[in-house]
């Protein structure tokens, strides 16, 4: 459950959204009406509690009487934000439950990745009513890029009988440091040609709706902490092993951007001084080891050195990708096995290195490579368990993403519904 005590803390996801929208992005330490912020942090509860939450839970988590939550409550319900609902409660009384009504709307959430496009559909309530995944290539630049996104949203919605103005909000998670304040990404080292191009500004003033941009490992950590494996952290950290690899961090139940959107960049710490070049342009890099593109050469410079596996039959060979390896591996192939066995080593030693800086209570492996189950996570653990301080690794738990390569399109669902959930008419 959420420290009520310190109000600045409750709604983690405030200072995320577009300012030119005023949605979420409001400072709680400032002078304000204490009967809004109340407002606001009912929603919350309601919405990441699992289970949902009764009116006397609500009165209790924020030490008001019965008439004011009722009073509030009253106010969202003529709002048609929630709705009230029996828990099945053993042989008992079933209490009454408070809910975001799933009716109220439907939101998009985006994940763009170097490869691919990530597109779902969902209700008030976060539930998932349509997704898909399309091929996608992120060096293409940004006039091709957004127009794909574009074109693609529209189809996606056609397909459900819907169409862009049926839409309250989109999210959307980039992989590259974000620009708050402007909407744009700020020197992405996998995103060429993409420096300050106004993304969100340009998709919103063409949708004519709001629009929230972030990076994709903050939507992971976002979307694992409020629908997976990470509920109830307050402290955790989602490593998004792909293409490129970034870090999410929610520190103290807020996500942690640093002063220029940098942080999280796990992909880019030194692990071998004389290793090969990386696309920051540094040398022995953790992304330029393990990266997709990594796993993709490792593969190759062992089917050119004569190594047995069932990978030597793909041809060209310079067309082996992660994704064949990763596959390989699954079917048992040793040397596919051992690609993805050494990655989890160097993935280890970097991880180590972030707990004994954040002390989390949970890592969280996301993207491709963590579908790869034990095979990945194994040696992450025995890494970690050599290179971490002994008071950290007693309380920090490495477990797979539970929404899986769906996670950072389901924080970008968390944030355009945080768009429309504390939008100003709803709250007024």
């Amino acid at each position: 459950m959420f420290d009520i005590s310190n109000i600045d803390a409750i709604i983690i996801i405030m200072n995320n959204v577009d300012k030119s929208f005023e949605t979420i992005n409001i400072q709680w330490n400032l002078p304000y009406p204490v009967k809004k912020v109340n407002k606001h942090t009912v929603i919350d509860l309601i919405r990441f509690t699992p289970g949902g939450i009764t009116r006397v839970e609500l009165a209790h988590q924020l030490g008001l009487t019965r008439a004011a939550i009722t009073a509030i409550i009253d106010e969202l319900q003529a709002k048609n934000l929630v709705f009230e609902t029996k828990r099945k409660h053993g042989n008992g009384r079933s209490p009454i439950i408070l809910e975001i009504n799933p009716d109220g709307g439907k939101v998009v959430g985006i994940e763009m990745g170097a490869t691919h496009i990530t597109y779902i559909l969902a209700d008030w309530a976060a539930s998932v009513l349509s997704e898909i995944e399309i091929p996608f290539n992120i060096d293409d630049g940004p006039e091709n890029g957004i127009r794909v996104i574009d074109e693609n949203i529209h189809s996606f919605l056609a397909q459900s009988g819907l169409r862009i103005s049926d839409i309250a909000a989109v999210g959307i998670g980039v992989p590259g440091p974000i620009n708050m304040e402007y909407g744009m990404v700020n020197a992405p080292p996998i995103m060429a040609g993409w420096d300050r191009y106004p993304i969100r500004n340009h998709l919103q003033k063409s949708w004519g709706i709001p629009v929230s941009l972030n990076n994709d490992a903050e939507m992971g950590a976002l979307g694992e902490w409020a629908y997976g494996v990470g509920r109830g952290e307050s402290n955790l950290a989602y490593i998004k092993v792909g293409t490129g690899i970034g870090a999410g961090l929610l520190l103290d139940s807020r996500i942690y951007h640093g002063t220029t959107g940098s942080a999280g960049e796990i992909g880019h710490m030194t692990i071998e001084e004389n290793g090969p070049i990386c696309t920051c342009g540094n040398r022995g890099c953790l992304e330029a080891i393990v990266g997709g593109h990594a796993i993709a050469n490792h593969a190759i410079q062992a089917v050119r050195s004569g190594e047995r596996t069932a990978l030597s039959s793909i041809q060209p060979i310079d067309s082996i990708t992660s994704r064949h390896v990763l596959a390989a591996a699954k079917r048992g192939d040793l040397m596919a096995q051992r690609i993805v066995i050494d990655a989890g080593r160097h993935l280890g030693t970097a991880i180590s290195g972030v707990i004994n800086l954040i002390n989390p209570s949970m890592i969280i492996i996301g993207g491709g490579l963590s579908q790869m189950g034990d095979l990945i996570l194994e040696p992450i653990r025995q890494t970690i368990k050599m290179r971490s301080l002994k008071s950290s690794l007693q309380v920090v738990r490495i477990t797979q993403a539970l929404l899986g390569k769906r996670a950072s399109a389901m924080g970008s669902v968390v944030q355009a519904l945080s768009i429309v959930l504390h939008q100003p008419s709803n709250n007024k």
